[in-house]
């Protein structure tokens, strides 16, 4: 099972984007856990992830957070995309992430 982590500034935002990839998966009958968390917390939750997607407000942060979790594939989400909150989009955003 795939495990998909959105990190952003609290984790809070992308919460409600986490919801919407869940009912998108679920939908598809595609097995994997989607779970969001603060960017600090890189390190000791999103290090074991398939891929980690971030949320456009710290997409600075890209190559930060890579550093931190080395062999994880890490992109920002498109604006539009999360500003639609798009669980579909993001769901197919992340599989192509993970070559899955």
């Amino acid at each position: 099972m795939k495990k998909i982590v959105l990190l952003c500034a609290s984790g809070m935002s992308t919460s409600m984007l986490v919801k919407k990839m869940q009912e998108a998966a679920a939908a598809a009958d595609y097995e994997c856990s989607i779970d969001a968390f603060s960017a600090t917390d890189a390190a000791t939750k999103a290090n074991d992830a398939d891929c980690i997607l971030l949320g456009p407000q710290i997409r600075f942060q890209k190559n930060k957070i890579a550093e931190q979790v080395p062999g994880v594939p890490v992109d920002a989400i498109d604006m539009r995309m999360y500003g639609r909150m798009d669980g579909k989009a993001a769901l197919e955003f992340a599989r192509k992430l993970m070559n899955d």
